[in-house]
């Protein structure tokens, strides 16, 4: 009899180890969980031992227009980027007649100008790729455009140039930004003719 009941004792004692066995972290284990591997949840990470996050480069279309054709290209590359758009107005305003216009650039060129602009970029340096636009007057930028380029600091930035004109292109503007901005990446850029400006889907796209 005593070694039936030292036999029921011995397994009852047996069961309650079993049941009441812990993990590593001190939580009671189920007598299913001592039949299974133990796993760990891992979470994704780089290198660094950081959660990996997608970083889109945040652009802004700068542009200065005359008659129009500039603020087209400007208006199709925002419609297909969705960047942020600033256009760049004279503090005083260039007059509306294409002749005198064309005297008062000649002497702007002349003078190595800088006409002031009427209003100011917000957090420019939150922007990393800045898509420039203007036209070519007498083969150079309005002297204009190197204010802007003065006032602004463009280190570890792209700048997309854009032109629109009669037929010149960029003439040797993008060389020049290149030595205005060094420390900048300048890329190859769009040239429009004036005629091709209303209707430049197809060439922002390329």
């Amino acid at each position: 009899m005593k070694r039936i009941l030292l036999t029921v004792l011995s397994f009852l004692m047996l069961c309650s180890i079993t049941a009441c066995s812990t993990d590593d972290n001190g939580a009671k284990k189920q007598p299913n969980d001592l039949l299974q591997p133990q796993t760990e949840t891992l979470t994704e990470a780089d290198n660094s031992g950081t959660t990996q996050t997608d970083n889109e480069n945040k652009a802004l279309i700068v542009y200065f227009s005359w008659s129009g054709n500039t603020q087209s290209a400007a208006n199709e590359i925002k419609e297909q980027t969705g960047a942020d758009i600033f256009e760049i107005e004279a503090q005083t305003a260039y007059t509306d007649d294409y002749n005198r216009l064309l005297d008062i650039a000649k002497n702007e060129q002349d003078s190595n100008a800088r006409p002031a602009i009427a209003k100011a970029v917000d957090n420019f340096e939150q922007y990393d790729v800045i898509y420039l636009g203007y036209p070519n007057w007498w083969g150079d930028m309005p002297m204009i455009l190197y204010t802007f380029l003065d006032e602004y600091d463009f280190t570890g930035k792209t700048i997309a140039p854009f032109v629109t004109s009669g037929g010149s292109g960029f003439s040797n503007t993008i060389n020049t930004i290149e030595k205005l901005e060094p420390n900048a990446t300048v890329t190859k850029g769009l040239a429009l003719a004036s005629s091709e400006a209303a209707n430049c889907s197809s060439d922002v796209s390329q």
